[in-house]
Parts: structure tokens; sequence; C-alpha cells
């Protein structure tokens, strides 16, 4: 089979389960000014899967917007520098259980069967092909070079969309499919920021790894990207890599790993709060491997270094290099990356000036004996994703607009931005987004459902016939 044929038969699955036909929304607007019936803000797998969703619900009036140029949406062909993806390959995400749109399909069209077996993960630049496919085949309505600046109420159930070359969006409802980042902002220590800008990174930005051929960096952080990062730039020619942990030990145990195997991420919604709490705290407490594959590929190269129980005392600028102090002594390198994760808090998030001071927080809902302040300060969401209000006063501001980013791991799990839990996700928020254009528009539904006139049985009746009795008559 050809992809070419492979996209005939996703085209004919489609058209059997009646996918497109007429909206049922009921969006009104002045001449010269549209409305969209929702703006989705980000173009990655997020923001993809949430417009098929809602085309798929005969919601079409909306729109997708991305930063990026068009194909380099999300991190995939950025900042993600691992060589494959950490979700085991099995798993489903943005399909909606049509079998003809996952990846297995999408990969054996073009390798076959023989091909899918013979991969053990999915190739990290093979995933982003498959999303530019996914978006090209499905025909979704994606703006690029479109960075929204400012998010704004109008009304109640009205948002502007400020953008960056000064335009102007007006939309109902607004789906922030804003990646890992999107609910907070990455995190640097304050020691290194007071450094130069040329000698340091987080590894979420953009490196120039082929100008650190043959130099020494230095890798603050024990997760998973920090060993991606190493092993990517060893691969490259630097010279030397050395991976600083706080740790004594390297995690071994991936927590994610049992919640994809024990049925905990599509029923996590179902649990009660202080439960939610307390396995994030112990997720977040756990921290993430490497992966085995990745880890060897850089253990494999002698220019890598591990120093575990060291964290960062002190950094200071020496020369054309940089000094890190740790308990074991003093090292001087020629860069630094930074992988030390983000912080999740709406008031970190720039767009979302005007109403994040508005926005329920975990601290505001829920009051556990054991407080923590990284989970208190996350979002608390409804029950498809929509951003909550503080106080009374607040709703009217926030009505319409759904956090469809990590922000959502306190409420739902692995759910958005996690390749494992979007499966599960996406038709939440789906139906949150559809049920509230509906219950918006219920007056005018209910208004044309009474009117409704319409006849459908439209047969000649018989003529009726007399009886004996009336003929001799």
């Amino acid at each position: 089979m050809t992809l070419a044929q492979h996209e005939a038969r996703l085209a004919h699955d489609l058209d059997c389960l009646g996918f497109g036909g007429a909206d049922w929304t009921r969006t009104d607007a002045p001449d010269d000014q549209h409305i969209h019936d929702v703006v989705i803000v980000g173009g990655g797998q997020s923001g993809l899967g949430a417009a098929f969703g809602l085309l798929r619900e005969r919601i079409s009036n909306i729109l997708v917007l991305d930063e990026n140029p068009a194909g380099q949406e999300g991190p995939w062909d950025s900042y993600a520098r691992m060589m494959t993806l950490r979700t085991p390959k099995h798993l489903t995400a943005i399909d909606y259980g049509i079998p003809a749109l996952t990846f297995r399909a999408y990969w054996e069209a073009m390798h076959g069967p023989q091909g899918w077996a013979a991969i053990d993960k999915i190739p990290r630049r093979d995933w982003m092909d498959y999303l530019r496919w996914y978006r090209r085949v499905l025909r979704l309505p994606v703006r690029n070079d479109s960075r929204v600046t400012l998010v704004e109420p109008v009304r109640r159930g009205l948002f502007r969309l400020s953008l960056a070359d000064g335009e102007t969006l007006l939309a109902r409802k607004v789906v922030m499919a804003t990646g890992i980042q999107g609910g907070g902002q990455w995190q640097m220590p304050a020691m290194v920021t007071k450094l130069p800008d040329h000698l340091y990174a987080h590894t979420s930005q953009a490196i120039d790894f082929d100008a650190l051929a043959g130099r020494r960096i230095a890798i603050l952080g024990g997760g998973a990207s920090a060993f991606d990062n190493a092993q990517h730039a060893l691969s490259l020619g630097a010279g030397e890599v050395h991976v600083f942990v706080r740790r004594q030990q390297l995690p071994t145990v991936n927590p994610i790993r049992f919640l994809e195997a024990n049925g905990v991420i599509p029923r996590f919604p179902a649990l009660a709060d202080e439960a939610k709490y307390r396995m994030m705290k112990n997720f977040f407490e756990r921290n993430q491997p490497p992966t085995n594959d990745t880890f060897a590929r850089a253990a494999s190269h002698p220019g890598f270094h591990l120093h575990l129980g060291s964290p960062w005392l002190d950094v200071a600028e020496a020369g054309d290099g940089v000094d890190v102090i740790t308990p074991q002594g003093r090292q001087r390198f020629d860069f630094l990356i930074l992988s030390t994760g983000l912080a999740t808090d709406p008031a970190l998030r720039p767009e979302l000036r005007p109403v994040a001071a508005g926005i329920a927080r975990w601290s505001d809902r829920f009051a556990p004996q054991d407080r923590d302040a990284v989970l208190d300060a996350h979002p608390y969401l409804g029950t498809g994703f929509q951003l909550l209000p503080r106080t009374p006063q607040d709703e009217d501001a926030l009505h319409g607009l759904f956090a469809f980013n990590y922000s959502g791991l306190i409420n739902f799990g692995l759910s958005a931005s996690a390749i494992s839990g979007l499966k599960h996700a996406l038709p939440r928020l789906v139906q949150g987004v559809a049920d509230q254009l509906f219950l918006d528009d219920q007056g005018a539904i209910l208004a044309d459902y009474f009117a409704y006139a319409e006849p459908e049985f439209s047969a000649q009746l018989p003529t009726p016939r007399a009886t004996p009795t009336e003929a001799a008559a």
C-alpha cells in the first residue's frame, strides 16, 4: 500500500463516519467583524487534535494559531533532542479511535507491517512528519507565524486576541493548547541568569551545538532532557559534557509506566482531590529517569562525565568561560546548559495578564494538611479543562477560556501535552467546548426547535372509499 492509497482509505473511513456537515452553532456578528466559535492557540499535537475533534462535532468556524513557521510547530524539530519518543509505540494519541489515522497505520503505509515490527520506539523526527501529514490530510485550519500576545475578555463569552503583528481576532472560546511550557515558564537559577547570555541556555532554547564542537559543556539536571542534550552535544562533536545531578543516585523507576499500564490515565479525573494531590506530589518528587538507550548513547562517548551528589552552589564568569562550584570543587567550562524544569502558574503567562488574578488555583479550592507550593500554583480546572473563577465576580471574564496544556496535570494527570494521555484528554476537552457553545446558544436553539414546522411526511393519502350503505343511499 502506498501513502496515497492509505489516504484514500482514510477519506473513505471519515465519510463512513459522517465527518463534515453543516455547523449547528449560532454565531452572529456584524458584517465587518468575524467572530470565531473557537480559536486554538498552539498548532502542535494538542492543538491539531483539538481542531479535528471540534470538526468531528460539526464546529468548523475555528482557527488554529501557531507562532512558528509551517511544519515547525511544537518541540520535535526544535528543542526536543532525543532520538526517539519516550512513549511506548503501541499507545495511540490523536486518532480518536480511527485506525487509519494512527501513527502505526501511517507508518505501515510507507514501511509495511515488517517496518512497524522493526522499530522499538517511534523516531522523533518521524513523529513530526506524522503531525505534518495529520494536518495536511485533515485540512486543518492552521495559521502560522501568528504569535498571540494577549487574550482579553470583551464581555461574557467573547475574547479579543491580539497578535504580535498588530492584528486582532474575536473568538467565543479560546483553547490554550500551548504545550508543556504553556501554563507557566521555564525556570533557571538566578545565579546563572546573572551571566552573559552567550555563556548559557536552557534546554528549551535553540542552541548552536556546531559552535560547541571540541568545547567543555556543563549540564545541570538529572531528568531525561539533561541526557537527551548530553548525547546530542557529544554526537555533534562536543569535547566533554559533564552532567551534574543533585541526587546521590539517578532515578530508576518511571512512574509513567505504571500510569499507562494500570488504567490510571483515563480514570485519574474520577479521583477525589485528596488522591489527585497526593499522587501528583509523589509524581514530581520521583522525577523521570533517562531512557536506557539515551543514557547508553551518552555514556558511550569518552567525553561523557556524570557527577552525582553535585548541586551547583554558584557559578562565576572566568575569562572566556564559566567556573561551576559544587561540593566537590570548582571546574571551568565553556558553556552551560540548564535542564531545570518549569514553573506552572497562570500569572507567569503574559497573554493571560488581563485575567490571571481571577483564575482559581489549587490553593483556592483544596487545603491539604501537607501543602505543596508547586502544586498549589496550578490552575484548578473544570471538567472540560475550562479555567474556573476565583470569585463569582471573575466568572464572566473567564467564561470560554480553556487550558489544554501541562497546567492541567493536577486535575487530570497525564493529559494535554502528554502523548500517552491525549487519547483520553482530547474527547473531554472537545465535549467541554462543544457543551459550552451549545448552552450559550440554547435560547436560540430552543426557540428554533419550538418554531420548527418543516414537513417530512409528504405522501398523498388515499381518497376514502364510500361504504356499501353510503353507495345505496
